[in-house]
C-alpha cells in the first residue's frame, strides 16, 4: 500500500535534481520496486554515498519496495562519471571484501524483514559472471548507438581532456544499463534512482528497456551535495568520512556534523535526516539564534542511525569531557571510563624511553601530530597548543616534555580545534 508521494516528500527535502515525466503519477497509483547502485571501490560507504541511501529509505517509507545493488561486476570496470583519470581495477578479492561491509551497512538503514515491502540486496555479478562477450554485443549493445552513448556528458568531458577514455569504462553505461533491463524483467524493477552524476547511466538503462523490452521505466536523481561555498562536502583533513567505525570512528563521525557551515545546516536536516520537514521548520525557528544546538541534534540523529545510540552518549561523554572538563575532571574519571570515552580521539603511544629521548616539546608535537616543526612553532607562538590544557609558550617549547601527565600515563594535546592522546605505555 501506498503510504505517501515519494516524488513530493524528495521535492519537499530538496533532494529531487531531474526526474523522468510521468514518474510521480506513475508511482501514486502503483506500488513500485526501483534500486539505487552502490559501487564497491572501497570496504565502506562514506556520507556521500548517504544521500542515495536516503532515496532508498523514504522510498521504502512511501510504500515501495527498495533493492540496493552492489556492483560487483561493475565495479571490476569503473565509472567514468565525475572522473578525470582512468579507475584503478579491483581483485575479486577486495571487491568481495568491499561488498560485505557494504552490504553490513545497508542493513542498517533499510528494512529487510517488511512485511509488505521487504528490502533486497543484489549483486550485479551475480547475472554478468557467464555473460560471454558476443552474448553482451548481441543482446546490449546492438540496441545503442555510439552516437547516443558519446552524447553522455561523463563521456563527453573524458573525450575532451587529456586522459581521452578507455573502451572499458565507454562501456560502462551499457553494463549499468543491462542492470535495469535485468532488474525490470526478472524483479518487475520500473525505476532507478542515484545521484545526479548517475542521469547519463540511468537514462541509458531506461533507453534499452524500451528498444530491447518494449517497456516503459522510470527514473529520478537527487542532487550532489555541496557546501554552501560550492565545494565538495563529505570530507574531512584526514580525507572521506566512512560509515565504517574502524575508518572513521563515531567520535570523529559525530564531530564532523557539530563542525559544518552554519549555511549548510538546512540543507543538511532535509537530506539526512528522517525528520518531517514541518519539525525541521519548527526546530529551525526555535533555535535560530543558535545554530550550535542545531548541530547538535543534527550530530545525535545521523551518528545515532549510522553507529547506535551507545554511540552518541560516548561522543557526547568525550565530548564534554574534552570541551570542558579540567585536569581534575579528568584524574577523577576511572581509567576505564577515561579508556572508553578517549577510545575515539586519535592517539598514538610512546614507550617511556621513545618519550624521554624526545630533546624538544616541539620535537615531540612534531611527531605526535605529524606536522613539521615550522609548522608546530608557529602554532605554539598564535597559542594554538595546549597540553593537559595548559598552553604551550614559545618559551616552553624548546624545552623536554615534562608535564603532570593524567593519571600518571596520558597527555591530552589540543591543537586548534582538534584533539589528540598520547599514552606512555
Amino acid at each position: 500500500m501506498i503510504q505517501k508521494n515519494y516524488v513530493q516528500e524528495l521535492r519537499k527535502r530538496g533532494l529531487l535534481s531531474e526526474v523522468i515525466p510521468n514518474t510521480e503519477e506513475y508511482l501514486n497509483t502503483n506500488k513500485s520496486t526501483g534500486y539505487v547502485g552502490f559501487d564497491p571501490t572501497a570496504v565502506s560507504l562514506h556520507i556521500g554515498s548517504l544521500l542515495p541511501i536516503m532515496l532508498l529509505v523514504h522510498f521504502q517509507k512511501a510504500g515501495h519496495q527498495p533493492i540496493a545493488l552492489v556492483g560487483g561486476a561493475t565495479g571490476m570496470i569503473g565509472d567514468p562519471s565525475g572522473k578525470s583519470n582512468e579507475r584503478n581495477l579491483l581483485s575479486e578479492e577486495i571487491l568481495q571484501k568491499n561488498i560485505a561491509g557494504i552490504k553490513k551497512q545497508l542493513e542498517k538503514f533499510l528494512d529487510f524483514e517488511h512485511k509488505e515491502n521487504p528490502a533486497q540486496i543484489v549483486n550485479n555479478y551475480d547475472w554478468t559472471k557467464n555473460f560471454s562477450f558476443l552474448d553482451f554485443l548481441r543482446d546490449v549493445g546492438k540496441y545503442l548507438t555510439v552516437n547516443y552513448m558519446m552524447a553522455k556528458d561523463s563521456v563527453k568531458k573524458r573525450l575532451e581532456g587529456d586522459s581521452g577514455i578507455s573502451f572499458t569504462e565507454f562501456s560502462y553505461q551499457l553494463l549499468q544499463g543491462y542492470d535495469f533491463l535485468h532488474l525490470y524483467e526478472t524483479k518487475n524493477c520500473k525505476i532507478q534512482m542515484g545521484g545526479s552524476d548517475q542521469w547519463g547511466n540511468i537514462t541509458t538503462g531506461t533507453e534499452l528497456i524500451s528498444k530491447k523490452a518494449n517497456g516503459k521505466a522510470y527514473a529520478l536523481v537527487c542532487p550532489l551535495m555541496t557546501k554552501a561555498d560550492g565545494t565538495k562536502f563529505g570530507k574531512s583533513e584526514g580525507g572521506n568520512i566512512w560509515l565504517d567505525p574502524e575508518l572513521t570512528s563515531p567520535y570523529q563521525f559525530y564531530q564532523f556534523w557539530l563542525k559544518v557551515n552554519d549555511a549548510d545546516l538546512p540543507k543538511l536536516f532535509r537530506f539526512y535526516t528522517l525528520l518531517e520537514v514541518e519539525e525541521i521548520e519548527k526546530l529551525e525557528e526555535e533555535h535560530k539564534n543558535n545554530p550550535n544546538a542545531l548541530k547538535k541534534i543534527l550530530a545525535d540523529d545521523i551518528t545515532a542511525r549510522v553507529h547506535s545510540q551507545q554511540d552518541v552518549e560516548n561522543a557526547q561523554k568525550a565530548s564534554a569531557l574534552l570541551f570542558k572538563g579540567s585536569q581534575e575532571d579528568f584524574e577523577n574519571t576511572d581509567e576505564k571510563t577515561l579508556k572508553e570515552i578517549l577510545a575515539d580521539v586519535p592517539q598514538k603511544s610512546f614507550t617511556h624511553s621513545a618519550f624521554q629521548d624526545f630533546e624538544t616539546i616541539v620535537d615531540w608535537l612534531s611527531n605526535l601530530l605529524d606536522t613539521s616543526k615550522g609548522e608546530i612553532k608557529k602554532l605554539i607562538k598564535g597559542g594554538g597548543i595546549s597540553v593537559n590544557r595548559e598552553k604551550i609558550t614559545e618559551q616552553q617549547a624548546q624545552s623536554k616534555p615534562n608535564f603532570k601527565a593524567i593519571k600518571n600515563k596520558y597527555y591530552l594535546v589540543k591543537k586548534g580545534k582538534e584533539y589528540f592522546v598520547t599514552e606512555i605505555v
